[in-house]
């Protein structure tokens, strides 16, 4: 396949959270491309974030479409909900959910790209049955739950696999990568096939986060 060109999605779990209408004016001023909305439950992962309510809120606040990461178990109950508080985009865990066809499903009836996301040691090729259905697989290179963590490098060979196995089957699906991606780290995810690279820490950190999502690219 052709090469895709990469797109950067901020996790709103990085900025100031007090003033998130601010944050995400900045983020259109330097033309992100999605804003990352991590959901955590608690359960699925050791942390708690936010909901339908926050979303539905901030959709409110700006034209960017929410690339929305439920790190949630049964995501089926709630796919519905975050898809009519404004999701365009909803990712759920291989790992959440007994029925992977029937979420995929949900997310395309409610109007969203669907994604498939998979932890760091689940093996890339879990996903591969799936790949025909889905708009985008999220590969996570940190452990889900916390966010300005290290990079972990034996993720990358998933993605490469990942890539290798949609080009086999002649498919356009994005690679969204998640976890310490930074300008260090960027280039070896892309190299490995990742077209969507997800951060949050680097970028709300960074003096100037018109340049620091330009260094993604």
């Amino acid at each position: 396949m052709g090469k895709k060109n990469v797109l950067v999605s901020a996790s709103i779990l990085g900025c100031d959270l007090s003033n998130i209408e601010s944050e995400l004016k900045r983020l259109e001023k330097a033309k992100a491309d999605y804003v990352h909305f991590d959901v955590m439950d608690g359960v699925f992962v050791n942390n708690i974030s936010f909901g339908i309510p926050v979303l539905k809120s901030a959709k409110t606040k700006t034209y960017l479409p929410f690339d929305v990461h439920l790190m949630i178990i049964e995501p089926e109950k709630y796919i519905s909900e975050f898809a009519n508080a404004g999701a365009d985009i909803i990712t759920f865990h291989l790992e959440a959910t007994k029925d992977i066809k029937g979420c995929i499903d949900l997310c395309k009836k409610n109007g969203c790209r669907a994604g498939l996301s998979i932890k760091p040691n689940t093996p890339a090729t879990e996903v591969f049955p799936y790949l025909e259905l889905l708009d985008m697989i999220l590969v996570m290179t940190v452990e889900p739950g916390f966010g300005g963590q290290g990079f972990l490098p034996f993720t990358l060979e998933k993605v490469k696999e990942i890539r290798q196995k949609a080009d086999e089957m002649g498919l356009d699906i994005d690679i969204q990568v998640d976890g310490g991606i930074t300008d260090n780290t960027c280039e070896d995810v892309k190299k490995n096939g990742a077209n969507i690279l997800v951060a949050g820490t680097y970028l709300f950190r960074a003096d100037d986060i018109s340049k620091a999502i330009e260094s993604l690219r």
